[in-house]
């Protein structure tokens, strides 16, 4: 005989029970859709951006460490299903994209806070609105907030290929900046200079430092845009003019430095983490980034797509990878 209760809705999910390499990353199709709270969304995900960062919380090396289990992801792009009694801007059926999912993004539905949750004009698709999120929001509070970048400086960002390093591209360009960008192939070279960068030069060529030096005149950089500091930084120091600024973005280890280098050009070493923006600096940043959707400057290079079946590879390329080329994604 039935019991009459109404059976909660089921959805593939990837699931971690446990820290460690990317063999964790387990999907399973019997996890229940997630409900919105008051000022909450339900997304229905077509795609979803996979970050580095991602990589060291799964491996557990984090400095945060989720509660488990523990579904990865934060840049979904798909359409509103359901919104919580308190939500007004959106309603079921809109085009959206989120910079901070709550329950996950690898997964075909994802619960959102609606003040994290942006509209995805007509003109980009999931996909694309998938590679928005972390990159852009983390680029434009490099160059805006933490560097301050002004109109006419020199920029040089150091692994400009991937995700941020894109996003940073046309940032810059966008306000003004002389753009300057490293890559590690010939494709990584030529997606940059489509992207925005005035010169580019790879950074696996040995030498490079001194063709970026010979290209500023001995005027050296404003600021420096770093993905890899525990490669670079050193390098970087040596780069920088009077008041020069590294903002650090990416790092996989130690590095050591000569603090000396700081002191004759009086520069910065400047850390950066999205965790730590106010609701003012994101509010900023999204009135920017959703005014560069209209005007056409901001538009995301998707990079290599990856079905969920396949996310434990995802995570081993953009580590292991030869070199990055526009935003990774996960696609439904």
């Amino acid at each position: 005989m039935a019991s009459g209760r109404s059976v909660a809705p089921l959805m593939r999910a990837v699931r971690i029970s446990e820290f460690g390499g990317p063999a964790v990353l387990k999907l399973q199709s019997d996890i229940p859709v997630p409900n919105p709270s008051e000022n909450q969304v339900l997304i229905r995900v077509h795609a979803c951006g996979v970050n580095p960062v991602e990589t060291y919380i799964r491996s557990g090396s984090y400095a945060r460490k989720p509660s488990l289990p523990w579904t990865p992801g934060n840049d979904v792009a798909g359409v509103v299903q359901q919104v919580g009694q308190n939500v007004n801007k959106f309603k079921k059926g809109d085009r959206v994209f989120t910079s901070g999912t709550i329950t996950g993004g690898y997964a075909e539905y994802t619960v959102a806070s609606d003040d994290s949750v942006y509209p995805l004009p007509d003109n980009l698709s999931y996909k694309e609105g998938s590679a928005i999120g972390t990159p852009y929001f983390t680029a434009y509070r490099a160059l805006l907030h933490k560097a301050r970048v002004r109109a006419a400086e020199t920029v040089l960002i150091h692994g400009a290929s991937g995700g941020v390093g894109i996003a940073a591209c046309q940032i810059a360009r966008a306000y003004g900046l002389k753009v300057l960008g490293t890559a590690g192939t010939q494709e990584g070279l030529s997606l940059v200079q489509k992207n925005g960068a005035d010169k580019t030069f790879n950074h696996r060529e040995t030498g490079y430092i001194d063709k970026i030096k010979e290209y500023t005149r001995g005027r050296g950089i404003n600021v420096i845009i770093e993905m890899l500091s525990n490669v670079n930084l050193s390098n970087d120091l040596q780069l920088l003019s009077n008041g020069g600024r590294v903002i650090i973005v990416g790092c996989r280890g130690c590095i050591e430095i000569n603090p000396r280098d700081t002191m004759a050009n009086e520069s910065s070493i400047i850390g950066i983490a999205l965790s730590t923006a106010t609701k003012e600096d994101r509010l900023e940043t999204a009135a920017a980034l959703l005014a560069g959707m209209e005007v056409g400057w901001l538009r995301p290079v998707v990079g290599p797509e990856y079905p969920l079946e396949k996310v434990a590879q995802s995570h081993e390329d953009i580590i292991k990878g030869s070199g990055a080329m526009g935003k990774m994604i996960l696609a439904m």
